[in-house]
C-alpha cells in the first residue's frame, strides 16, 4: 500500500501562533504608547519591551509544548474491562 504524508501546518497550530503574535504587537504597542505620551521613561519603556516579548514567547512556548503533547501523545491509555 502506498503512504502519503502531510507536511503542512495544522490550521490550530498557525491560529495559536498567529493569536500569540497579535498578542505580543498589542503589549509593545502599549508600551510604545505609554513611552510617547510620558508616563514611562527610555529605559523604562526599553525594559518592558523585553518583558513583553520574552513573556510572549514564553507563553507561546508552553501553549506550543502543550498542543503538540495532545496532539500525539507519546503514551496511549490502556483500558481495563
Amino acid at each position: 500500500s502506498e503512504y502519503t504524508i502531510n507536511m503542512s501546518l495544522p490550521a490550530t497550530l498557525v491560529t495559536g501562533t498567529i493569536a500569540y503574535l497579535v498578542l505580543g504587537i498589542v503589549l509593545v504597542g502599549i508600551i510604545f504608547s505609554m513611552r510617547s505620551i510620558g508616563k514611562l521613561s527610555k529605559d523604562d519603556a526599553a525594559v518592558g519591551n523585553i518583558v513583553a516579548v520574552i513573556a510572549t514567547v514564553s507563553m507561546w512556548l508552553f501553549w506550543v509544548c502543550a498542543w503538540m503533547h495532545q496532539w500525539h501523545p507519546l503514551i496511549q491509555p490502556i483500558y481495563e474491562g
